[in-house]
């Protein structure tokens, strides 16, 4: 039985989509089908049902699926005892949040590569809700956001949060402090509407029974970094995307008298039962950020 038809149904059971899974193998659709039938025909089943519009697995196809995780676990584990010692040499899909992006990713990043020169990075920057879309689908391996991704086969680890601090010019806010009223009279820049900076400033005012003058929504911490420079507005930022950029920006973090509420950051993915891969990169990101190492979990019988 050859294993990458294996690992091709694999993909497309836990992806629920041929072409999402051809995405993933980097494989043409066509390629992928070929190798479906070629499988089916090896064990005399069909293992998809092709007359549903919507994607479903046989009754032989669930129950080839168990066999099919546990037969990329072995092979997993035969490469690992069998001495394939040399450097990862695969592609890993990362995405991340601008917040991660400027605060510990490109650090992370460099060590990563330090420690696996093996290994090919293809990174994404993006919002929570789309990163978690993509990582969902497949097209992503995993992806470092504010929230968890929702998802049959997607796996969260939390990660240590982001303190936040208020941003101001240090020519124009030479105050020592600001109260909530203060702050609520200045044009405020934060991320995008719905995302969880954009709420806790407004939970912060709604809280205070205040409302804010202005609130600017910015997707780019760059951006957000240059309008503070020229005078625009105070940032809520994280403070480790902050200390970052001091060396090369005018910042300076605002002494606020109410705390802000911290910026949850979760680590989604998923396993790949024939790879190492994605808990090498996850173990690395773990203790670089100071996080509690991953307890591997049994995956519920009949799911990957």
């Amino acid at each position: 039985m050859n294993l990458r038809f294996v690992e091709a149904f694999y993909w497309v059971a836990s992806l629920k989509s041929i072409s999402r899974a051809a995405e993933k193998l980097h494989l043409t659709q066509s390629a992928m089908s070929s190798r479906i039938s070629t499988l089916e025909d090896e064990l005399g089943v069909l293992l998809l049902d092709r007359g549903d519009k919507q994607f479903r697995l046989t009754t032989a196809g669930a129950r080839f699926l168990v066999y099919a995780d546990k037969l990329l676990a072995l092979q997993r584990e035969v490469k690992r005892e069998m001495g394939s010692a040399q450097q990862m040499a695969v592609s890993m899909r990362i995405g991340a949040i601008e917040s991660v992006l400027h605060s510990w990713l490109i650090p992370w990043l460099e060590k990563l590569r330090a420690d696996h020169p093996g290994l090919e990075l293809e990174l994404t920057v993006e919002t929570t809700p789309i990163l978690m879309e993509l990582v969902t689908r497949g097209a992503l391996d995993v992806v470092f956001a504010a929230l968890p991704a929702a998802s049959t086969g997607v796996r969260n680890h939390v990660l240590p949060p982001m303190d936040m601090a208020f941003v101001g010019n240090p020519l124009l806010h030479k105050k020592r402090s600001y109260s909530v009223a203060e702050l609520a009279d200045m044009e405020l820049l934060t991320f995008q509407k719905g995302s969880q900076p954009h709420v806790t400033l407004l939970d912060l005012f709604k809280k205070h029974r205040l409302d804010p003058k202005k609130v600017h929504a910015i997707s780019s911490i760059s951006a957000m970094v240059q309008l503070v420079q020229g005078g625009f507005g105070v940032a809520l930022l994280p403070r480790a995307a902050v200390a970052r950029m001091k060396g090369f920006a005018r910042l300076k973090p605002l002494a606020v008298d109410a705390k802000v509420e911290a910026l949850p950051i979760h680590a989604s993915y998923r396993i790949d039962p024939s790879s190492d891969s994605v808990d090498v990169v996850l173990e690395s990101a773990l203790a670089f950020t100071g996080s509690t190492k991953i307890v591997p979990k049994k995956s519920p019988k009949g799911k990957p």
